[in-house]
């Protein structure tokens, strides 16, 4: 027997389950359905548990230093990475937890099977009708939505040639399910999840080699950015080869991997005990039942408008299967905004400028607004960049590499950008965030009282050294 519901949400993940407590808020018959489990790539295989071992591999490599702090017996420290494999599941599972028990207190349906949409049929004139399909001899059901949104999110994407096995080629997936730390490992891409691994696998020991295609690491962000990171990486010991092309025709698996690549036109060979694919991800836009509407597509991914419409305008997309930034926050804020719109409330556009990004390596990146390649094409502008070792907290951390950069509008003083590099600066970011959703200028977070001693110090003076008026540097 088929069901009606106001809203179907097509994948659990970060987008899917926010959409559906937003909609359950808003008074709306929700549903969802989900092939695997609910928290989806971000609760399962990316941000949590990624950052569970990041936090591992930090506190390790802090106590190593433990000298540094006056801290004796530092030279005998050592890991269990079971255990630390250990810890990242239960903070998985009690965050899985959370999630299901969320979706039970809205009163939203789950249905653990997979989803496909149907076209128009007996069930309804119009494409949008799901199919739910189950591993186990249950018949399929077929839920009847006035709306769908998909939320199918994205996978690793590979390369032709290195086809992950799980065991000598991993992709991301594969890497947070490893139960021992690989003595040494060949990361295939410096974006920001091979770059997050490299972190990781460095601070426990590893050997860890980057094979970047472009001429620089994490290249969509700040040139400086780039550079200061490749400093500390190198610091650690990881090894980075930029403009390389991995000639994956090279691949030899039969003692740990060796691979070749292409560098300044000479052949290299690298060898490792594993190589991890980081070279982007693919949305999940296959066999979902696109065919059977007049969905449009763009190099896979949907194609939609400011509302998140597709072309069925009953039927809504979110998240990393309609491209843009790929991060688990803005699809959270996408599901809430096509769900207001569904709901028929006035709803602004999601401004990506207004985001800001993150990267969890050690030491931490945190980004909003334009870079200063990008802010220089577009306006005349003016710099504050501030070291952190100006900043009391951070050398009481023992964290004082890095900096914040400020860039403004000479005209309007504006700010334009935000890039920072240091310790705790995914956490730092949210006062520039608000800064640029409130239109506020350098010499606003100049005049905002920071507390002393505190690394958020940094961005008030941030803030003056835009003007060149820095008190401490």
């Amino acid at each position: 027997m088929a069901k009606n519901y106001d809203l179907v949400l097509l994948g659990g993940g970060t987008g899917g389950y926010v959409a559906a407590i937003r909609a359950s808020q808003l008074g709306l018959k929700t549903a969802i359905i989900e092939a695997e489990e609910l928290g989806g790539t971000c609760l399962h295989r990316g941000c949590i548990p990624t950052k569970a071992l990041l936090r591992s591999a930090e506190v390790y490599a802090t106590i190593k230093n433990g000298e540094e702090y006056g801290i004796q017996g530092h030279e005998s420290v050592s890991f269990d990475y079971l255990k630390v494999y250990e810890r990242k599941n239960k903070i998985v599972d009690k965050l899985h937890q959370g999630v299901k028990s969320l979706i039970k207190k809205g009163k939203i349906d789950f249905y653990n099977g997979y989803g496909r949409i149907l076209g128009p049929s007996i069930f309804s004139p119009i494409a949008g009708a799901i199919s739910v399909e189950y591993t186990d001899e249950r018949d399929n059901e077929i839920l009847i939505p006035q709306n769908v949104i998909i939320a199918t999110g994205s996978r690793p994407k590979t390369l032709p040639g290195l086809v992950p096995d799980g065991k000598n080629i991993l992709t991301s997936d594969d890497a947070v399910h490893l139960k021992s730390c690989p003595k040494s490992i060949i990361i295939v891409g410096g974006g920001v999840i091979g770059v997050e691994w490299a972190s990781l696998f460095s601070d426990f020991g590893s050997e860890v080699t980057i094979l970047e295609y472009a001429d620089g690491l994490v290249p969509t962000e700040d040139r400086d950015i780039s550079k200061e990171l490749e400093h500390q990486l190198k610091k650690k010991g990881v090894k980075i080869i930029t403009s390389a092309k991995v000639k994956a025709d090279t691949l030899n698996v039969s003692d740990g991997v060796s691979i070749d690549a292409e560098v300044n036109h000479q052949v290299v060979t690298y060898q490792a005990d594993k190589i991890l694919l980081s070279v982007g991800r693919s949305p999940n836009t296959e066999d979902i039942g696109l065919s059977n509407t007049s969905i449009e597509l763009d190099h896979g991914y949907i194609q939609t408008n400011h509302h998140y419409q597709t072309k069925e305008g009953h039927i809504y997309a979110i998240g990393d299967v309609i491209g843009g930034l790929q991060l688990a926050h803005v699809a959270s804020h996408e599901g809430i905004k096509a769900v207001e719109h569904i709901a028929g409330q006035d709803v602004n556009e999601l401004d990506h400028l207004l985001v800001p990004k993150c990267i969890y390596t050690r030491p931490e990146i945190a980004s909003i607004g334009l870079t200063e390649s990008e802010a220089e094409s577009q306006f005349n502008i003016k710099i504050g960049k501030i070291p952190f070792a100006a900043i009391g907290k951070a050398l009481v951390y023992g964290e004082s590499d890095g900096f914040v950069k400020m860039i403004a509008d000479k005209e309007t003083d504006d700010i334009l950008g935000v890039h920072m590099i240091g310790p705790h600066v995914t956490d730092l970011i949210s006062e520039a965030a608000l800064a640029k959703i409130l239109d506020a200028s350098p010499w606003e977070i100049s005049e905002t009282i920071h507390p002393h001693p505190t690394l958020s110090e940094i961005f008030g003076e941030a803030g003056l050294a835009v003007d060149g008026k820095a008190i401490h540097f």
